[in-house]
């Protein structure tokens, strides 16, 4: 069984992260960056559904040239191989040229099971996996909590709020999984040097048969027209209770910014 598992390389949340100035897309060369934190669950899926039968695993991502440590992590963690998406034509691409991108790799790649973290950290959108199987015209199961596969079924437990429920699949399947799926493993010593000889290929948009037309900020539904930087925190109002009218201050204060 081939599992491929899409992962994104975000900002770092923890960083400082910054907008290009001739564009106002995310700056994704010039700051510190990762594998996406949801997607590490997906990573985990993917290995835990591999150890428990037979297959293999890849990391598959679309970026510029730090997302490789995107792959990287996931090698590192246990995955068999990667491939990287990487041409100038994709920078600025939304969600929907996204998962054309990722829709022609996985057809290139003849997935049988495809995971998805439930989000990105820095978009948040959550819509990616749901396009990439209409794409690609097979099943999509979102948000799975547990998910076991048995031959060609596959099971996925999701979990709400009030219930949960159980809903059974066909591979090939596309399917994301939240962050209860599952705590993501520290990558050990041993799978930190193996993961420097596993392979990883890099494909452009004409490897993937797609033209610069069809992806980029000019393809793009949307469009960031201005940004401005958060203003520094002020010092706040003190209230003081000297007289025994903090409490008269304290709700006038509130109900004067309305948040009572």
């Amino acid at each position: 069984m081939k599992i491929v598992v899409c992962a994104k390389f975000v900002p770092d949340a923890t960083a400082d992260r910054r907008f290009r100035s001739e564009d106002n897309t995310v700056d994704r060369a010039g700051v510190d960056g990762l594998l996406s934190e949801l997607d590490e669950y997906a990573v985990e899926t993917a290995l835990t559904v591999k150890e428990a039968g037979d297959g293999e695993v890849t990391i598959l991502t679309v970026g510029p040239e730090q997302a490789a440590d995107a792959i990287k992590k996931g090698l590192q963690m246990g995955a068999d191989a990667g491939v990287h998406v990487n041409d100038e034509g994709i920078h600025g691409s939304d969600a929907v040229a996204t998962s054309l991108i990722l829709a022609k790799a996985l057809g290139r790649l003849e997935a049988d099971l495809v995971v998805f973290g439930m989000a990105s950290t820095d978009g948040s959108m959550g819509v990616v996996p749901a396009m990439v199987s209409e794409r690609l015209g097979l099943p999509g199961v979102t948000l799975g909590s547990s998910v076991t596969v048995d031959g060609n079924t596959v099971t996925i437990r999701r979990d709400g709020d009030t219930a949960s429920d159980t809903i059974e699949g066909t591979l090939p399947l596309v399917l994301s999984v939240s962050d209860q799926s599952g705590e993501p493993r520290y990558p050990s010593f041993k799978g930190i040097m193996a993961a420097k000889k596993k392979p990883v290929e890099t494909w452009s948009l004409a490897d993937l048969e797609i033209s610069a037309d069809q992806v980029g900020a000019s393809a793009a539904w949307t469009e960031v027209t201005e940004v401005t930087a958060r203003p520094p925190r002020s010092a706040g109002t003190i209230v003081t209770d000297e007289d025994g009218s903090g409490a008269t201050q304290l709700v006038e204060f509130l109900s004067t910014n309305k948040f009572l």
